[in-house]
């Protein structure tokens, strides 16, 4: 079961539990915890970083392509980053990103509960910077109705573990 993540509760994890380039397989998943996002949470995201009336104004949005109020793509790779971070891979290092694609298939209405799937699709060591290798992760944000509202493919720069 997933529980809803509270906003800005900081993660609990451990130098111990990060994983390491060696420590990562293909086809490897992760699933973060949830996140509920609300019409004050849409609003005031949009208005701040997307004005645009389907995610500022209720009213204004049923007569758009939306047919109602939608989160801002932008809120929703904003709220990806936060579960992932938060409880999703643990990656050594954080997650850094070097480059990705990014895709909204459904939107993100008030009230939904988002959680997301990752899955390791690639694993790069470096060959000019033996400290460091990159993943491909495939990211699913996805509603608890099981709409995919986010795609998100990323190249990840993830440390190895150092020779001692």
């Amino acid at each position: 079961m997933i529980a809803t993540q509270v906003r800005g509760e900081p993660a609990t994890r451990t130098p111990s539990d990060r994983l390491y380039l060696e420590d990562l397989h293909v086809g490897q998943r992760f699933t973060s915890e949830a996140y509920t996002v609300d019409e004050a949470q849409i609003k005031e995201f949009a208005s701040q970083f997307d004005p645009q009336p389907f995610h500022t104004d209720t009213q204004a949005a049923e007569r758009t392509f939306f047919n109602g109020l939608a989160a801002s793509g932008w809120h929703v790779a904003a709220i990806t980053m936060l579960l992932n971070v938060e409880s999703g891979p643990p990656l050594a290092g954080g997650i850094v990103g070097a480059g990705g694609e990014l895709s909204w298939p459904a939107p993100t209405r008030p009230g939904d509960t988002l959680h997301v799937e990752s899955e390791v699709l690639e694993i790069t060591p470096s060959r000019s910077r033996p400290d460091r290798g990159t993943i491909v992760l495939l990211s699913r944000t996805i509603s608890q109705r099981g709409d995919v509202v986010q795609i998100l493919k990323a190249r990840l720069i993830v440390p190895r573990r150092l020779a001692m």
